[in-house]
This record gives structure tokens, sequence and C-alpha cells, in this order.
């Protein structure tokens, strides 16, 4: 497949070493600065880099079957997502549709959530909102942090899910199932967030 990867630090930078030894093209890599370490793989094998805080439609080179965000923040406009043949996939750490927001990991461990995990899903204009295409649980261990959760847990699930998906592509099925509205929550960015509440 010919793909674009949007994101930034460890996990970006395994997906674009994944996708280089399942023989995928590379025909992009945006991430939000060129001192990121995506940016400097990918320059190192000489793929195109941009920097960018939003994903616009000249960013997205022609032909690109599908775009790949992990670790992103930046915005994916419509224009962007509709030039690759089949959109463009996300990585969010929780089992969407709860926990949508940026800040997922640290909402489920002051929530004292037991068990969350990470979703695949394909991205529309909505704030995690879109289809899910793959999602594996795991638990929330009493001594885990934000960090820990998404370095020892939550990162490698992304990736084995990316993989899972890419896979079923790859065998001409593509995985998409509208999220339970009923059972959505969003939480605002916590630093931001009054934690006075029950």
């Amino acid at each position: 497949m010919r793909v674009v990867i949007i994101g930034q630090k460890w996990l970006a930078e395994q997906l674009l070493r994944m996708c280089q030894s399942r023989g995928d093209d590379i025909a992009a890599v945006i991430v939000p600065n060129n001192a990121d370490r995506l940016s400097q793989a990918a320059a190192r094998d000489g793929i195109h880099v941009t920097a960018a805080q939003r994903v616009e439609l000249q960013h997205i080179p022609a032909g690109v079957d599908v775009i790949l965000c992990a670790h992103n923040h930046a915005f994916v406009t419509a224009e962007a997502r509709a030039k690759a043949r089949l959109g463009a996939l996300g990585y969010h750490p929780s089992l969407l549709p709860r926990h949508r927001g940026r800040d997922a990991i640290r909402w489920a461990i002051h929530m004292n959530d037991q068990v969350t995990g990470g979703t695949v899903y394909w991205l529309d204009d909505g704030a995690d909102t879109g289809p899910i295409a793959a999602q594996e649980w795991c638990w929330v261990n009493k001594n885990d942090t934000e960090k820990t959760l998404w370095r020892d847990t939550l990162a490698p699930i992304g990736l084995r899910l990316f993989d899972k998906v890419l896979t079923s592509i790859d065998n001409g099925v593509i995985p998409a199932q509208a999220q339970d509205e009923s059972q959505a929550t969003f939480e605002p960015a916590f630093k931001e967030a009054h934690l006075n509440v029950i």
C-alpha cells in the first residue's frame, strides 16, 4: 500500500518501521516539528517530511491509499482525508467511545478505571468519533501512571492494532463499525479540568 504517516515520537517511528517491513510505499511523513524522532528517521531513509500543525489537501501526495495517524494531534481536514483512497486511520488510547479527547489516559487513571485499551478508528470531522476498525483492551494496574501505561501497554497495543487493520485491508476487508453513542464520554484537557467532581 502507499501510505502517509502523520504523528510523532515512539509510536509513529515504530509505525514507519512496521510499514517498511511490510513493504508499504511511504509517500510522505508529516510531523509537528522537524526535531521529532519520526522526522529524523524518515529523513535518514530519504522520505519526504513536512512539518505541519494542520494537515491540508496539499500535504497529501497523489495516489495514497491510506493515511495513518500515530500519536498525532494535528487536525486532518476532510479534503486531506478524501485524497487518500480509503481515508485516514488514527489510534486513540482508550476503548472508544469512552474517553474521547486528548487526555484519555490521564482521565482513565483519574477515574480509577480498571480496564482501558486502544482503538484504531477511521477519522472524521469529530473528536475521536469515527467508525472503529479494531480494538484491544488491557488492565489498568494500581501502580500505573500515565507514562507507564502508555509506554508499557497502550503504545504497543496501537502498533499491533495498526498491523491488524493493515493486514485486513491487504486481504480485501476494510473493518469499520459505528461507535455506540449511548456509551460515549468526552473529557476536556486534563490540565484545564475542574477536578472537584465526584
